[in-house]
């Protein structure tokens, strides 16, 4: 490859064509004598501004220099560094035998950065979706991803078929496709589709875990997300008291059905035992008995009640529902607490924290009210 100039030296090649133009004669419009006067050219100075210290410091690197900062950045876990040194080497030298590579460890350190839509510039640049191996298929899978965080869900699950699709895929990489493009079809609000693929993954890792080490990360990823579309449709169930005392209590029993059936997966997924999808599932359990308290509490009163029949009766339903708040505290608490020792600090862990200090104070207010309402009991028992 012809080396690059550096700034000086192209400076001083521009120079140089600069003094060679102004040496030459022309000659005026009416005269053929050839002795008219030389034009003297004259230009702005030019300022030359270097970069910053770290690009000016990599121009001087060779390809091998440049993947070898790039791989110790990384590992230093200084991804802004790595990804930089990767992506020059990419950049500057695509004819490079560790070209590709560098346009994949790129992508893999703007990842961590969350920076998803440059990653996904740079994955592109080597994912093959459909015949790929090594780099270019795990490319691939951390394009989806990236499509995923930025909310293309359609070119996400696209990919991701076309893996889903492929014979040659070893069994970890195929439960891999399976399972998020399930995923990316909830999102997608295909629900159906998606429960019966997440059904067929855990089918797949049931058959083979015991004759290959099959991570559970992704089954555990399965059984969460079957929970989430059994939640989905548990709050798509409204509790409206003016329906009638029958078509209430049918509503009721179904709502709580798929409280249940959502739970039964949240809770497969923390027996795996994979942290991240552990602690996220006990989050969602707490939070669908709140939700229940929330939505029976906000409903509408039955009609025919007057004011004091009306109060009557919000205070018999907060006792009734009482259980609800009594079961979400502890699987709240034990959420926070599995959090805190896998080092879980998901914006969900702060929910949960929040909705722990709520259901607390709910409980109080209730305990405080009972006490006033027992102690007004017995003075006016008294005064009779």
């Amino acid at each position: 490859m012809r080396p690059l100039l550096s700034p000086l030296a192209l400076f001083a090649t521009l120079a140089m064509s600069m003094l060679s133009g102004c040496a030459a004669r022309q000659t005026t419009s009416g005269s053929l004598s050839g002795d008219a006067e030389t034009q003297r050219l004259r230009f702005d100075p030019i300022e030359i501004q270097p970069g910053p210290p770290e690009e000016v410091a990599l121009a001087d690197l060779n390809p091998d220099e440049l993947f070898a900062m790039g791989t110790a950045h990384f590992a230093a876990g200084e991804f802004e560094k790595s990804a930089r040194a990767f992506g020059r080497l990419a950049d500057v030298y695509p004819e490079s035998a560790n070209a590709a590579s560098a346009n994949y460890n790129a992508g893999l350190a703007l990842e961590r950065l969350s920076r998803f839509e440059e990653a996904g510039n740079r994955f592109a640049a080597v994912a093959d979706a459909r015949t790929g191996q090594g780099d270019a298929l795990f490319a691939a899978f951390h394009l989806a991803n990236c499509l995923y965080q930025l909310g293309d869900y359609a070119r996400a699950a696209d990919l991701l078929r076309q893996m889903v699709d492929r014979t040659d895929l070893e069994r970890p990489e195929r439960l891999q496709a399976l399972v998020q493009h399930a995923v990316c079809q909830v999102e997608l609000g295909h629900r159906e589709e998606a429960e019966a693929e997440f059904r067929r993954a855990l089918g797949f890792w049931n058959a083979y875990r015991n004759e290959e080490a099959l991570d559970a990360y992704f089954p555990a990823q399965a059984q969460f997300f079957l929970g989430e579309i059994h939640r989905l449709r548990f709050e798509e169930v409204r509790l409206d008291p003016t329906i009638g005392e029958a078509a209430l209590a049918e509503a009721l029993e179904h709502k709580c059905q798929l409280l249940l059936s959502a739970q039964g997966h949240y809770l497969r997924a923390i027996r795996m035992s994979q942290s991240h999808w552990a602690t996220l599932a006990g989050f969602r359990v707490g939070s669908l008995y709140e939700t229940l308290y929330d939505e029976m509490m906000s409903a509408k009163l039955p009609d025919g009640l007057d004011e004091e029949a009306a109060a009557i009766y919000r205070e018999e339903l907060k006792k009734k529902l009482r259980v609800l708040v009594t079961k979400a505290l502890p699987i709240y608490e034990q959420t926070l607490a599995a959090a805190e020792r896998t080092g879980t600090n998901a914006p969900f862990v702060e929910k949960a924290r929040q909705s722990l200090e709520r259901l607390k104070i709910i409980l109080v207010e209730e305990d405080e009210g009972e006490g006033e309402g027992e102690a007004g009991g017995a003075t006016e028992r008294k005064v009779e």
